[in-house]
């Protein structure tokens, strides 16, 4: 979870740069979150107290190949990067913008906007579907 004003340091930093040339880099925030943090702090930002329900990515795909597909592999589990390269190439890359401001900026940027605020009746089918999935398979939680 990097905000964009530090994502664009780093990649300013990379453009042109001849040490940069042929290589790959992480462009990432130096923040550790779990995805039940990045979920708490999001709806934190909404205004509201979230019910997390954990639904194995397996499970996501066989509702929804395709955002299933998109969640086995790295998205499976919480990482932590290492930014130590690109800082050898662009030592000003040091983010310092913490996810809960970003959070709080991307709700704003939707309250501000009552066309932005579609539900996707497709993806809240989906998710409802995997709830009571989740909660027939678990009815005690």
């Amino acid at each position: 979870m990097t905000h964009h004003r530090d994502f664009a340091v780093g990649l300013v930093g990379l453009l042109g740069n001849p040490h940069a040339i042929g290589q790959t880099f992480h462009i990432t925030s130096d923040e550790h979150l779990s995805w039940n943090q990045i979920y708490i702090i999001v709806a934190h930002a909404a205004g509201v107290e979230p019910e997390l329900v954990h639904v194995p990515s397996d499970l996501i795909a066989e509702y929804d190949p395709g955002w299933g597909s998109s969640l086995l592999g790295d998205k499976a589990h919480s990482v932590i990067f290492d930014n130590s390269k690109i800082r050898t190439i662009v030592p000003q890359f040091h983010p310092v913008i913490p996810f809960w401001q970003g959070a709080q900026e991307i709700i704003a940027w939707y309250d501000e906007d009552k066309s932005r605020q579609v539900v996707d009746p497709h993806n809240d089918h989906v998710q409802e579907q995997l709830i009571a999935a989740m909660m027939r398979a678990h009815p005690e939680k």
